[in-house]
């Protein structure tokens, strides 16, 4: 586990918990303690510039790339008028660099092991194993590995 990695986990312990989340915020990660992270998670290349919102869970064994984030899509309404629930994203999902999962009601499942591709916006609900790209993101295919 690297360094960054162990600062992940750590923000939820006890004692080094605040440290460990300031730390990591100075480093350029913005993951608030409420997110819940799985097994075998992978912050990438030290993955600055990464920011997850505070409703976010992630599954086991998913790797995020530097500059990706979650977050709600309709940030122009104040928090209590929104309708955005939160993000779960499940086992074994890859976030490429400067992805952006946004949602703007109710929650947004990205499934399991799909890949969202570099710069995409997510801005809906994935399958299982299948591959996201563009702008707005659309559904490439599915993965050939799954």
């Amino acid at each position: 586990m690297d360094f960054y990695t162990w600062l992940v986990y750590a923000r939820t312990k006890p004692i080094i918990g605040k440290l460990a989340y300031y730390l990591l915020k100075a480093l350029g990660a913005e993951i608030p303690c409420s997110v819940r992270i799985g097994e075998g998670f992978e912050l990438a290349h030290g993955g600055f510039g990464v920011v997850i919102h505070s409703k976010t869970t992630i599954g086991n064994r998913v790797k995020i790339y530097p500059g990706a984030g979650t977050g709600r899509a309709d940030i122009y309404r104040p928090s209590s008028q929104s309708k955005f629930e939160g993000i779960i994203i499940e086992d074994g999902v890859i976030i490429s660099p400067g992805a952006k999962i946004l949602c703007k009601e109710g929650v947004l499942r990205v499934g399991r092991g799909s890949v969202i591709g570099a710069n995409a916006v997510l801005l809906e609900s994935t399958g299982e194993g299948e591959m996201w790209v563009g702008i707005p993101a659309h559904c490439l295919g599915k993965r050939k590995d799954q």
